[in-house]
């Protein structure tokens, strides 16, 4: 195990629940503007631009987390079979992430066709996806 092991995991814990916190929270934003009434441009714009902000801090945070745990996998010699389940559910995550993307950019060219009900579903991958990650990394069931 690397010098420092304990640091580098900690960091990386804490940039990966920041980014995460994101995740939750812009999917939230989708489902507001997927309610928001055709006329009422002000409260559309107000949410564009939350959501504008939020993917942009969310973006920022996930790159030291990405980093920190590259670091943690290769630097510090992290294996297992865990190790790779957690990998797939990291790449399901940046696929989460980037789709946010361009479903904010749906909203942005009034090009939405998902309801409020479709974006509260999708609010909840990122959590299973976030309980799934905490289990394989403090369980290591295989």
């Amino acid at each position: 195990m690397c010098s420092a092991y304990l640091w580098i995991k900690a960091f990386h814990i804490v940039f990966v629940a920041s980014w995460f916190a994101g995740l939750f929270y812009l999917p939230r934003i989708f489902v507001n503007l997927a309610m928001v009434p055709a006329d009422s441009h002000a409260e559309r714009e107000r949410l564009l631009l939350m959501g504008r902000k939020l993917y942009r801090f969310s973006s920022l945070l996930m790159v030291p987390a990405l980093v920190l745990g590259v670091w943690l996998w290769m630097g510090c010699g992290i294996t297992g079979g865990w190790m790779m389940a957690k990998l797939l559910l990291v790449f399901a995550v940046l696929g989460y992430h980037f789709g946010c993307r361009a479903l904010l950019r749906g909203f942005e060219q009034l090009a939405n066709t998902k309801s409020h009900r479709w974006f509260r579903v999708f609010n909840e991958v990122s959590v299973l996806a976030f309980a799934g990650i905490v289990v394989l990394v403090v369980v290591k069931p295989f």
